[in-house]
């Protein structure tokens, strides 16, 4: 049995008689005293009252020199912020006074309008026992067994980060980087868990409580694969290599040439590219898969739907863009970008921006000169030269995002500006059919097109203020954007971390540049 009290009224006044719990029952909760002298709004000392518990005083406890009437068995309810329970504590009358029915209790309860969930058995067991100063569960509610949105399952790398290995000798290993999603015809590409719906709760008010709503949603399928006639599997409907391209798997073919020359022309195609040897001066390869160049590229242009793999290097203006990632053995004044990461042994004098992280690993390990931005983060052994080589460095916003503001912002000005061109024309015709003037075919026929011009570019204008917010949006969220460096950064260098900025002016090795207190500051590795 638990300890409990009870109130005792003497010809002294009131005092309070302490009964030990029994046979290993929990001791008396000073706040139940508590609450229930405050709920009878009997004055008492708290310190002294706390003294008499804490030393067992076996005599009673005088808490007022007043008599106070007797009190009836009570019972204080405590209902749950949530309401889906209540919890009572009865506490004993006072000697001589009334004892509380089973059924006024549950009379009580139904004042409370507590209705659903109610514990009758155990309600019963305190009034066959009597167990006071415990707290007992009297009511629980049906608690909401929340759904589960639908989703797609991927049986293949969805996000691939290059991360070469480096060998003994201390070079990056670029043929086995896991990049390339090979599948065969057959093979399972994604299935789909439809969404199950939620069950409602009910509080112990009654109440039905709905789960919230499940999301829906389907796989998106693109070239050489074919969804099931239930819709719950994907396969692949010719062997390649599986990407997700706008939002589709796609499983793209392999165009395999020895060179990128005059030989062959500029490359356009729609599945991925390895050309075993070099990409000449001024030609381009665009893909919608994967490229792979195991040679040399010099002042050419690729552009890939996914990744771009360089086994040698760039150099003397190349022009590199990725909508995955980008591995290459060394970057020299040349641009790269990458929605993904991008990974390289030294940045030379390049601008080079990233979605992801920027890894510079290798023996070499440098980025000197130039500009290279990336979302999330950027790695390297030395940043800048011991000549004080112009070199920024940038984290905290995706590149590609604060390109696309630009477009858009340019965009929506030339929108504009033609609005505000037709605007006087339309006006002028609607003056003159007001004013009753008869137009000729041809005139109808020029206000009619100007008209549909006008709509067709105010509704760019809202669909790009629009994308300009959410990008807007997207740009202000907080990024724990850092720069390692696992060498020196060199005076020159200057590092910016979202709207904050650091200009190094003396050596600084084997540290972390990390926005902190408001401003960039550097932190161990």
């Amino acid at each position: 049995m638990d300890g409990y009290f009870q109130l005792v009224i003497t010809d002294k006044g009131t005092g309070i008689k302490f009964f030990k719990p029994l046979d290993g029952g929990a001791p008396i909760d000073v706040t139940m005293i508590m609450d229930y002298l405050d709920d009878k709004k009997i004055q008492y000392d708290v310190v002294k009252l706390k003294e008499a518990l804490l030393n067992h005083v076996d005599d009673l406890f005088m808490i007022t020199e007043a008599k106070v009437l007797p009190e009836r068995e009570c019972a204080i309810i405590n209902i749950a912020k949530d309401r889906m329970s209540a919890t009572v504590v009865f506490y004993p009358p006072t000697e001589g006074a009334e004892l509380m029915t089973e059924k006024e209790f549950l009379g009580t309860l139904d004042y409370q309008k507590i209705k659903y969930g109610i514990k009758k058995d155990d309600i019963h067991s305190f009034f066959e026992h009597r167990t006071y100063c415990k707290r007992i569960l009297i009511a629980e509610g049906k608690a909401v067994k929340q759904g589960v949105n639908a989703s797609v399952e991927y049986h293949f790398t969805v996000n691939n980060r290059p991360k070469p290995a480096l060998r003994d000798d201390g070079s990056v290993d670029y043929f086995n980087l896991n990049l390339i999603n090979n599948v065969k015809e057959g093979d399972l590409l994604a299935t789909l868990h439809p969404e199950i719906p939620g069950e409602p709760g009910i509080n112990i008010h009654g109440e039905n409580i709905r789960p919230a709503s499940v999301k829906p949603a389907h796989i998106k399928y693109g070239k050489n694969t074919q969804l099931s006639d239930d819709k719950l599997t994907l396969t692949a409907t010719k062997a390649g290599h599986v990407t997700i391209k706008e939002e589709k798997v796609t499983v793209s073919d392999v165009l395999v040439l020895e060179n990128v020359d005059l030989a062959t022309g500029n490359i356009d195609c729609e599945g991925s590219v390895e050309v075993k040897g070099i990409v000449a001066s001024n030609f381009s390869v665009k893909a919608g898969g994967n490229i792979v160049v195991k040679g040399i590229v010099e002042d050419a242009t690729l552009i890939s739907g996914a990744d771009v793999i360089l086994e040698r290097g760039v150099k003397a203006g190349g022009n590199i863009s990725a909508d995955g990632n980008i591995v290459v053995k060394f970057v020299e004044n040349a641009t790269l970008a990458a929605k993904g990461g991008i990974t390289s042994e030294c940045i030379l004098h390049s601008t080079v921006t990233s979605g992801t992280e920027i890894n510079v690993t290798g023996k070499k390990g440098f980025i000197a000169g130039g500009k290279v931005c990336a979302a999330d983060k950027i790695q390297a052994k030395v940043l800048g030269s011991e000549m004080g080589a112009n070199t920024i460095i940038e984290v905290g916003a995706d590149p590609q995002i604060k390109i696309r503001l630009k477009e858009l912002q340019k965009e929506m000005a030339e929108s504009q500006k033609k609005i505000e061109g037709i605007k006087p024309t339309v006006e002028g015709f609607s003056k003159m059919i007001k004013a009753g003037a008869k137009l000729t075919p041809d005139q109808i026929a020029n206000v009619q097109k100007l008209i549909a011009l006008n709509k067709t570019l105010t509704e760019q204008v809202q669909k790009d203020s629009e994308e300009y917010t959410n990008l807007m949006e997207k740009l202000a969220e907080q990024k724990d954007a850092e720069v390692i460096v696992e060498g020196t950064a060199y005076p020159g260098t200057t590092v910016n971390i979202g709207e904050l900025s650091m200009i190094v002016k003396k050596p600084v090795q084997y540290s972390r540049f990390v926005v902190k207190d408001g401003d960039v500051r550097l932190a161990p590795i």
